[in-house]
């Protein structure tokens, strides 16, 4: 059994490398986040474990979520929170809690949202990227072609709803590596955007 202590300061279920432990690649990404963020954020700490494959998730994770995109970047965000937090998975609820508040100006809309987006003041837009992030989240053989169409309703074209399956099945993969060990967020996110 872990001593509280311990598990007041572990990121993650696993031993987490330091800087002389994972490639180059991965040291510059550490170093770019924190002159950029202040911090290192935990996830990129512990899936170091496997240096390469982190570099391959954070190559397509930056490229849905940190680039220009079809969606605009609190779409994404807010996506990424419904999603997290009908999986349940504290270390993306919180940390793209942080970025919804960030890139929304709501807090009171992020926070509603991690917990049940159903009880926050949304737009028909949001209302309906909601509502598909939650029935291809909880129920992926459930959906069909029919699914599509609310979302054309409130006007996404075929480039925004394939970004839109993108960040919901980067979301669900990425909730799950997080919950299976553990990752905790860093104690800046619960701060941002406030």
């Amino acid at each position: 059994m872990t001593p509280p202590s311990e598990k007041a300061t572990r990121i993650s279920y696993l031993p987490v490398p330091d800087a002389s432990g994972v490639p180059e690649g991965v040291s510059k990404l550490w170093g770019k986040a924190e002159a950029n963020m202040g911090f290192v954020p935990n996830v990129f700490r512990a899936q170091a474990v496997n240096g390469e494959q982190f570099l391959a998730w954070w190559n397509y994770f930056n490229l849905l979520l940190n680039k220009e995109g079809f969606l605009s970047n609190a779409e994404r965000e807010l996506v990424a929170v419904v999603v997290s937090g009908a999986n349940r998975c504290l270390y993306c609820a919180v940390s793209h809690g942080a970025a919804l508040r960030h890139f929304s100006g709501d807090p009171h809309k992020a926070d509603a949202v991690a917990v049940n987006w159903r009880h926050a003041t949304l737009t028909e837009r949001e209302r309906v990227l909601c509502e598909y992030a939650e029935n291809l989240t909880l129920r992926p053989a459930e959906v069909t072609e029919a699914d599509l169409g609310p979302l054309r309703g409130v006007g996404l074209d075929d480039h925004q709803i394939m970004e839109l399956v993108q960040v919901i099945g980067m979301f669900n993969m990425t909730n799950r590596v997080s919950s299976a060990l553990g990752f905790q967020p860093n104690a800046e996110y619960y701060a941002q955007g406030r």
